[in-house]
């Protein structure tokens, strides 16, 4: 046998062996046997790096250092799930669905896992490239890391597997691992981690792979994403997978209606602690792809899912002071300051108390016992107090009249939840706060400048709003604390470099009140540039689709400040974008301006999502449900007979997928 295929051949056997026992947990060899052909390979390759192999079986023991990891964009966005608690929200989310899409519907019911989101990307059976969620449109590449993780295959089982497509799941770390990987910590003096979750989030951005090899990782995958996937169903999916050599958890389950959802809910919530691994609720999805694909997403999740959540952890502690935080736009949160206590796997010390309704409500005091919560929020919240416990000589709590920050008199408008600094200018969290807001990823996403940095260059006189920050120069920045002449320059260069970032999202760094990411978008779609924008009366705005009354009237008031119009002026100055581009507005028409369009069924020439980018693209308006407003219907095969009768009854035009291509020749 020649060296080639003898490493080729020992390639396969141990892709198979670290399948059936990461995956399968039906082990052929013993640890011995499996480490002796592992060191077997990595002789061979050593003496041959000829037939290097990026996804060999010895890549997983790591050695790999990333000193930076590269944002990389989704092919196909990491959207966020709706949350429900109860039987009423479950039963909510049918009626829904039921408006919308027609047949009977199947649930697939999978537990949710309480750890880190990935995107595995697969490319004739081999593992391409493994992204974070990020912030859903793209995320950082962390590919040599998870390599390393055992349950993830490198080279897929069988050969019936699409070309191209993306897997997605969530990175564990089971208990046994997480109190081992403690254990150690302690012993060499270092401090334990706090929980499973942030532990296997924070292994994903260490530097060194072979550190993350050493950690006990496990990765669970769900969701099969792709065009042309030639599958009908979830369920069906989750079996091919598994097929393909994927870890897929099998307590997912198909069934019939919301009743049996429940008892899937109610198993789990119950049982969940015979897990290995943390979980925090179920995740439900319609079964039928083509009734997914009809339902389509909302701004920020699939109409076709719903996430269940467990009912929250509860302790007590005591209340030991509130305290008031400013944020970016003035708004004043309490904040309750606790007796250290444990919930949920971490050590809690703060809690939201949201507003003085909330105070007032639960007539929360300083010094009382409270009762906190972990749910479906990431910071915990205070849900009521023992009063059995509470001291005689409480006093009630009295909110706070001045900004804790700058004096000023705070105000409360009308139909508003939160109290207002309204010294915008003057305010040191405000000032810091909108620089923050506007160098954020989402935003300016500024390599080299983070929020302690902008809080530092605020603090230190160097800038007092985000325009300044175009006139920083090295020699500046370099006496500041733990800057050295190599960050100094990254930090400069990065805010060049910003002044390439697109003007949706210039516009979004801005940070006009309720003007967020996809406001901004659709914003800039229409108007174009900043100009226009800024000379856009309020019914103007209000013209724009999803745009109300109260998103027009926060344009109108920002651009009506003489300060923000001089720092836009001075943001032209410095050459960032503030129109649309060329290549976008090349890219948009109005053929289809003012015109609702449903789109239904399936298609051969586009897939669902290119037909509905066109539609965006051309100025028109996708819409999920027939009405009179209703334009045009682009049929599909497979469409289900009561929306074309609907689109017949009520005299709306029907097209193919080719007469829709003519209208945006």
């Amino acid at each position: 046998m020649d060296i080639k295929t003898k490493i080729e051949q020992l390639r396969e056997e141990l892709h198979k062996h670290n399948y059936l026992y990461y995956v399968q947990d039906q082990p052929e060899l013993s640890d011995y046997e499996f480490d002796m052909k592992l060191k077997e390979l990595q002789d061979l390759e050593e003496k041959h790096p000829e037939f290097y192999d990026a996804n060999s079986p010895t890549l997983r023991v790591g050695g790999e250092v990333t000193k930076n990891f590269p944002t990389v964009v989704h092919d196909y966005r990491m959207y966020s799930l709706s949350n429900s608690y109860s039987k009423e929200d479950l039963l909510e989310w049918e009626t829904r669905l039921k408006k919308q899409i027609e047949g009977e519907i199947s649930y697939v019911c999978e537990l949710k896992y309480d750890g880190a989101s990935i995107s595995l990307t697969y490319e004739n059976g081999k593992l391409l490239r493994a992204v974070t969620r990020g912030d859903g449109q793209q995320g950082d590449e962390v590919t040599a890391n998870v390599k390393t993780i055992p349950s993830v295959p490198l080279q897929l089982r069988g050969d019936d597997y699409p070309e191209r497509f993306d897997i997605r799941g969530e990175i564990v770390l089971p208990y046994e691992g997480f109190a081992k990987l403690n254990a150690e910590r302690v012993e060499n003096g270092e401090e334990p981690y706090a929980n499973p979750r942030n532990t296997a989030s924070g292994s994903l951005k260490l530097q060194d792979s072979g550190e993350v090899a050493k950690r006990p990782l496990l990765c669970l995958l769900y969701n099969l994403t792709g065009d042309r996937l030639g599958i009908n169903s979830q369920y069906e999916s989750l079996e091919k997978a598994r097929k393909w050599g994927f870890n897929v958890p099998k307590q997912a389950e198909l069934v019939h209606s919301i009743d049996d959802v429940l008892k899937f809910i109610n198993y789990w919530d119950s049982h969940r602690h015979d897990l290995p691994y943390e979980t925090d609720g179920v995740v439900i999805k319609v079964n039928n792809l083509q009734q997914q694909a009809e339902l389509g997403f909302t701004a920020k999740s699939p109409r076709w899912a719903m996430a269940y959540k467990f009912k929250a952890e509860q302790v007590s502690t005591k209340l030991e002071k509130i305290t008031y935080q400013v944020g970016r736009t003035g708004a004043i949160t309490p904040v309750a300051n606790l007796e250290p206590v444990q919930l949920a796997g971490t050590t809690v010390k703060r809690a939201s108390l949201h507003n003085a309704d909330q105070i007032e409500k639960l007539d929360v005091r300083e010094k009382d016992i409270v009762f906190v919560e972990k749910g479906g929020e990431i910071i915990p919240k205070i849900v009521g107090v023992d009063f059995t416990k509470r001291n005689q000589d409480s006093q009630e709590t009295v909110y706070i009249k001045n900004c804790p920050e700058c004096g000023t008199e705070l105000v409360r408008e009308e139909g508003e939840a939160l109290h207002y600094c309204l010294n915008a200018a003057g305010c040191p969290p405000q000032i810091v706060g909108r620089i923050q807001h506007f160098i954020s990823r989402k935003a300016m996403d500024i390599e080299g400048l983070g929020g302690e940095t902008v809080a530092l260059l605020v603090r230190e006189g160097l800038i007092e709003n985000y325009a300044d920050l175009y006139d920083l120069k090295k020699e500046q920045i370099l006496p500041l604390e733990r800057m050295a002449e190599k960050s100094a320059e990254n930090l400069i260069n990065g805010i060049e470099a910003s002044k390439q970032i697109p003007f949706e999202r210039v516009l979004f760094a801005l940070g006009i009140r309720f003007v967020g990411e996809t406001v901004a978008k659709t914003i800039a779609k229409h108007f174009k540039s900043i100009n226009a924008i800024e000379n856009a009366s309020q019914e103007d705005l209000e013209k724009v689709d999803e745009i109300g009354v109260r998103i027009a009237e926060s344009v109108v008031d920002f651009f009506k400040i003489e300060k923000n119009k001089k720092l836009i002026e001075r943001l032209k100055n410095y050459g960032l974008q503030l129109e649309l581009s060329e290549e976008a507005l090349a890219e948009q028409s109005n053929k289809l301006e003012g015109l609702n369009i449903v789109i239904s069924g399936v298609f051969t020439r586009f897939t669902r999502n290119e037909i509905k980018e066109l539609i965006e693209k051309n100025s028109g308006k996708n819409t999920s449900s027939i009405s009179k407003k209703t334009d045009y219907l682009v049929a599909g095969d497979k469409m289900g007979p009561s929306k074309l009768q609907k689109a017949e009854k009520l005299g709306v035009k029907i097209i193919s997928e080719d007469e829709f291509a003519d209208l945006v020749k």
